[in-house]
C-alpha cells in the first residue's frame, strides 16, 4: 500500500498561486508508475486536473487547467506537486494526490489509481 500526504492548500484571491505538495510512502511505491492531482468540488464528481509519469516525467492536464498550473515530481523526494497560478473561483475544491499505474495519459480516469491522499481544500476567492 502506498501512503500520500498532500500538503499546502488554504485561501487565496482570484488571480493569485498556490502550491500544493503529496508525500509519498510505502513498500510497494515501486510499483507506481504516475501520480496526479483531482480535484472535487460541493455537489459535484471528482474531476482529473494533472498528471505526471514517474520516469520520464511526461505530462498531462485537464483543458480547465493547461497552462495555469503545472505538475512535476522530484524522485528523491517521493513527491509531487502542483504549481496553480491565475486562480480562479471555479477552481476551489478539495485537491486530492493520487498514484497508480495508468496505461495512456491522455485518457486517465480516477479508476487508474489505487491509492489516495485524504485531500487538501483550496478556496480562491472573488
Amino acid at each position: 500500500q502506498v501512503q500520500l500526504v498532500e500538503s499546502g492548500g488554504g485561501l487565496v484571491q482570484a488571480g493569485g498561486s498556490l502550491s500544493l505538495s503529496c508525500a509519498a510512502s510505502g513498500r510497494t511505491f515501486d510499483s507506481i508508475t504516475a501520480m496526479a492531482w483531482f480535484r472535487q468540488a460541493p455537489g459535484k464528481e471528482r474531476e482529473f486536473v494533472a498528471a505526471i509519469r514517474w520516469i520520464g516525467g511526461r505530462t498531462h492536464y485537464a483543458d480547465t487547467v493547461k497552462g495555469r498550473f503545472t505538475i512535476s515530481r522530484d524522485n528523491t523526494k517521493n513527491t509531487v506537486y502542483l504549481q496553480m497560478n491565475s486562480l480562479k473561483p471555479e477552481d476551489t475544491a478539495v485537491y486530492y494526490c493520487a498514484a497508480g499505474r495508468p496505461v495512456f495519459m491522455s485518457k486517465v480516469t480516477s479508476d487508474d489509481f489505487g491509492s489516495w491522499g485524504r485531500g487538501t481544500q483550496v478556496t480562491v476567492s472573488s
